[in-house]
């Protein structure tokens, strides 16, 4: 199995010019890594859209939880699905995705670590919509945005800038 290799300038190009994420799969549990990556986007300026059929009604950082992509409202453009589900099920939500954001903006779908299809990559790419694999979006701006630097972490970027 090959894994994916995306440039620094890539990713930190999808994540400036991000604004809404639709959070696939997050949890209303503060402590499972789905909530804590919704959550530190959200303290970065990313509105975080909660996608979870099990906590419709209940709400994630002030947001509503929808069932499904396609439940966000038509107005609402999603930049960035991020995709908090097994790589077995990841390519139902590409697909999902695609159907119900691909004609409103959607940029980039965003798959976390561990959950890679490629089959579902192409489809997406095919349709003019970047995707990231094996990746998560708080580790990459942490490590991007000088963040994890500041507390002696190599984080494989040089810059002469101060944090």
């Amino acid at each position: 199995m090959r894994l994916p290799s995306y440039s620094h300038a890539t990713l930190r190009r999808i994540l400036q010019r991000t604004k809404v994420i639709a959070a696939v799969g997050v949890s209303v549990n503060p402590v499972r890594p789905s909530a804590y990556v919704a959550r530190y986007l959200a303290q970065k300026g990313y509105r975080v859209i909660p996608v979870n059929p099990a906590y419709v009604g209940q709400e994630i950082g002030g947001e509503p939880v929808r069932a499904s992509l396609a439940d966000i409202p038509a107005d609402l453009r999603i930049d960035m699905v991020d995709v908090f589900r097994r790589s077995s099920e990841a390519g139902a939500v590409v697909d999902e995705a695609l159907d119900a954001l691909g004609d409103r903006g959607l940029s980039t779908v965003w798959m976390q670590i561990g959950v890679m299809d490629w089959e579902a990559a192409a489809r997406a790419e095919a349709r003019g919509v970047e995707v990231v694999m094996n990746h998560c979006p708080k580790i990459e701006h942490q490590r991007l945005f000088n963040e994890l630097r500041i507390g002696g972490f190599n984080t494989g970027v040089i810059s002469s800038r101060r944090s």
